[in-house]
């Protein structure tokens, strides 16, 4: 059977969920045992996002092949309970890139390059790519950016002319505001994205309808009425308490079911598959419990730089039945000896990765808050590096700890460039990146909480654990937990009186709500019973 394609497009606005309807997407279709892969584009001319700031872009994540992708492939895993890999990533970058490559060896001569057909016909062959190699039965398209940008022009005409070679199903993903003045839900501002998109040379099959409360009757009518489709083509995607209900929410309106039938697939549904996903988002939504837990980060501004800690921490609770509330704190402000203040009434703390030496003296002291307070404690990445150097300074008395990303002359460079880093000029690409395999020590934490000693997690980093320090922190009782199966990078360290547990990697990135990752878990768990300890 020849594999058939989905393509959303966002008009009016950014920031509408494309991603979250890209992955709902994928989630109806596994539940009747299709298989199907998401293709992102992404309209940028870097060739990928590892080197854009969080800030702009939120965070940037990592695939098991090293590819350093954008963030909605985390949103892409959690829901198809998959790992992906970068070939599904297509960018401005890439495609630019791919074209000038093939003029300079020749292979255009006698014809001048041109937007269509010579960029649009580079896409086309990306797509087909994954469609030979991979040969799912459907592969579904989340065009980024939105209709009417220049800089996704020239992949919409891409993309209609790839329905003209394959079955193709486009849905427009729109917004219906409400405003308090008028009291009711306007579709004037999608209407002005439909004429565009029928000035691109698409039709869209289905609309499905971004609002605050539920799409009513007489909003539906006029979507369905100016994008010339049946009313029962206009999908309501209005707020949910959860992202991971929105599948279901979709099968409600029997939208799993149209799709299906337009795409002229089998509708037998695994109903074990429904019934587990249904459990798992059953206890998102109405948890016996709840925890506190601080996030003492430095890109606390924008919660999408932490986007995968965050949803960690939601699969970590379903696993506890637990409603994990978050408490952003932004480590610029503990560097004022206000540990106590900001931090007491937390049951667990976690300082996340990042770069850069701004608001690293208040992580420090978050950290030795939890040491102290014996609060749960989870480090990630550069979590890991600070508990390492804030261990060095307040018990093992090293003065003068410090990394050397932050201080190049510090008596004790506890953390220190990777020896594989030291000719690096190139900031894409170039970091420790992907899947990485890890021996836990027999007696730690981590391995109880993996069940195994032998684990894979994905890396993005420069710097390391120090080994000269190796022997001075393990006399003191720091565990070293965890290193590469060579022993040569230390990857896991741990409290010994306490639970605290920081690792190099960034187990955030596999985890998904059907398999949470065993650290979160761990953590979580270890918050709960720090809680009911407190009563």
């Amino acid at each position: 059977m020849p594999t058939k394609y989905v393509v959303i497009l966002g008009s009016m606005m950014s920031g509408l969920g494309k991603g979250v309807v890209t992955s709902s997407i994928l989630r109806l279709l596994d539940f009747y045992d299709h298989d199907a892969l998401p293709i992102k584009f992404d309209g940028y001319l870097n060739y990928d996002c590892g080197t854009m700031n969080p800030y702009r872009h939120g965070e940037v994540f990592v695939l098991d092949d090293r590819s350093e992708v954008d963030m909605d492939f985390g949103i892409y895993e959690r829901f198809a309970n998959r790992s992906l890999t970068g070939d599904l990533s297509i960018t401005g970058g890439k495609l630019f890139g791919s074209v000038i490559a093939k003029e300079r060896k020749g292979e255009y001569l006698g014809e001048d390059v041109q937007i269509i057909p010579h960029l649009t016909n580079e896409a086309i062959s990306m797509i087909e790519a994954v469609e030979r190699t991979r040969k799912p039965d459907v592969i579904v398209i989340e065009v980024g950016g939105t209709v009417g940008d220049i800089e996704n022009s020239y992949f919409i005409e891409a993309v209609r002319q790839l329905a003209l070679k394959h079955q193709t199903v486009f849905i427009n993903l729109t917004y219906a505001p409400a405003l308090e003045v008028v009291g009711e839900q306007k579709t004037k501002p999608a209407q002005v994205g439909y004429r565009l998109l029928l000035q691109a040379g698409v039709r869209p099959d289905f609309v499905i309808c971004r609002s605050r409360e539920k799409l009513n009757p007489k909003a539906r009518a006029k979507l369905a009425l100016f994008a010339n489709i049946s009313e029962d083509r206009v999908v309501d995607d209005s707020d949910a308490g959860t992202i991971y209900s929105l599948p279901l929410h979709f099968m409600e309106q029997d939208f799993d079911l149209k799709l299906l039938s337009v795409l002229g697939l089998s509708s037998k549904p695994n109903n074990a598959k429904i019934a587990k996903w249904k459990e798992k988002v059953e206890k998102v939504l109405s948890p016996k419990t709840e925890v506190s837990i601080g996030i003492v980060g430095k890109y606390t501004e924008l919660i999408d730089s932490y986007a995968s800690i965050k949803e960690a921490l939601v699969h970590a609770g379903a696993a506890t039945n637990s409603r994990v509330n978050l408490n952003w704190i932004e480590s610029e402000n503990l560097e004022k000896g206000n540990a106590d203040s900001l931090l007491s009434g937390l049951d667990g703390i976690l300082v996340p990765g990042g770069f850069g030496n701004r608001g690293i003296e208040g992580m420090i002291n978050g950290i030795r808050y939890a040491r102290e307070n014996k609060v749960p404690y989870l480090g990630i990445c550069l979590g890991m590096q600070l508990m390492a150097v804030e261990y060095a300074r307040n018990v093992a008395g090293l003065e003068d700890s410090n990394s050397t990303e932050f201080e190049k002359d510090a008596k004790n460079k506890i953390i220190h460039l990777l020896p594989s880093q030291r000719g690096v000029d190139k900031k894409g690409g170039t970091m420790r990146l992907g899947l990485w395999e890890c021996l836990l020590s027999s007696d730690s934490v981590s391995k109880k909480l993996y069940g195994t000693d032998k684990i894979g997690e994905r890396h993005r980093h420069r710097y390391e654990f120090n080994n000269s320090y190796c022997d001075k922190l393990k006399e003191k009782g720091l565990r070293i937990a965890g290193t590469t199966p060579d022993g040569k990078l230390v990857e896991f360290i741990e409290w010994k009186d306490s639970f605290g547990i920081a690792t190099q990697a960034h187990p955030e990135l596999r985890s998904r709500l059907e398999a949470p990752a065993p650290l979160f878990v761990g953590f979580v768990a270890a918050s709960l019973a720090a809680k009911n300890q407190k009563k």
